[in-house]
């Protein structure tokens, strides 16, 4: 079976291990969609030649919570032992949810989460070698996405209880010279249990407690093969606060709100980032004046907030000529 034509895994038990069919290729991705422990020490998404214990790991992706500000580890084991170690500040608050993106580039590994950059870690193990992912400690895995350049769209999945996110992280934590963490232990293989329910398409959902900065929302899906257009619409009770809606017959984005029973003026500028049998992923995150949005690990577009109120946002719509896979809130 080829990369492209590989399912997503979707609700996994965690410590889960699973195979990338086809092993990886420069510009493919792997979006992993998720939450965050209330009370998290740390997890880990490895990156791996092989399921066994002693496999070595080409990108070990490990945020800690073990100190005053969270941080990301990363590192390689190679020979059943680990190098050098990078460390990053975390944007990854205990009890938050998140979409991680690692996206295989010629020289490393790019990191995205939330659709921020995150870091580039360096190949220290050819990518071609990796044929498995691994997920342990304290995580709650929604789904692993496997997506590239013109991937067909991949199979559905249902959507997920809302989490709340938080705004904001904490700058990079400082440790002694010479300060070791220790290696992770390996995780054996889970198996993984699908769920029935699809989310349907128009899709109505609700927003627990409004939004605030810092809260994102990600969608995932892919565009009809005959799509003409679709919309995700955030409400208010009175109004549309952001109605976001590609339309692929003009190949053209709109953006736009209705206030008080009116709609304003449209946003047309910027790029199409969706393609007719498209895969995609869409996170929108609401900032301090404005939304930014976020498709496929790259920012798109980004609209001033015209409804000041963001906490009264409390209304999720999903309409047109689009297949939902997951709605994470």
């Amino acid at each position: 079976m080829a990369f492209h034509q590989q399912a997503p895994f979707y609700n996994p038990v965690v410590p889960f291990t699973g195979s990338i069919h086809g092993g990886l290729k420069e510009g493919r991705s792997i979006i992993i969609t998720g939450r965050v422990q209330d009370m998290a020490d740390r997890f880990h998404v490895n990156l791996q030649c092989g399921s066994m214990h002693n496999a070595d790991v080409a990108l070990h992706f490990n945020p800690r919570y073990d100190s005053l500000l969270p941080y990301v580890v990363t590192n390689s084991l190679q020979h059943g032992a680990w190098g050098s170690e990078q460390r990053v500040g975390s944007p990854l608050p205990a009890g938050s949810s998140f979409t991680l993106s690692i996206t295989v580039c010629s020289d490393g590994y790019q990191l995205n989460v939330n659709g921020s950059q995150l870091m580039k870690y360096n190949h220290r193990i050819p990518f071609y070698m990796v044929d498995t992912i691994s997920v342990g400690g304290e995580v709650e895995v929604t789904s692993i996405v496997f997506q590239g350049p013109g991937f067909p769209a991949q199979p559905s999945f249902p959507a997920q209880p809302a989490y709340p996110s938080f705004p904001g992280f904490p700058a990079q934590a400082v440790y002694p010279l010479g300060y070791v963490f220790p290696p992770q232990p390996s995780f054996p293989v889970q198996p993984v249990y699908p769920s029935v329910a699809v989310p349907s398409v128009p899709y109505r959902g609700s927003i627990s407690g409004g939004l605030m900065p810092g809260r994102t929302i990600t969608i995932q899906g892919h565009v009809n093969h005959n799509a003409s257009r679709f919309n995700v619409n955030l409400c208010y009770p009175s109004g549309t606060a952001l109605h976001y809606n590609p339309r692929l017959s003009e190949n053209t984005v709109v953006r736009n709100a209705m206030i008080k029973n009116q709609w304003g003026t449209e946003e047309r500028g910027g790029s199409m980032p969706f393609q007719r049998g498209g895969a995609f992923t869409l996170t929108i995150c609401c900032e301090q004046h404005a939304f930014r949005i976020v498709v496929n690990g790259m920012q798109a577009h980004s609209f001033n907030h015209r409804y000041s109120h963001v906490r009264h946002i409390t209304g999720l719509e999903i309409d047109g000529d689009v297949t939902l896979t997951s709605v994470v809130v």
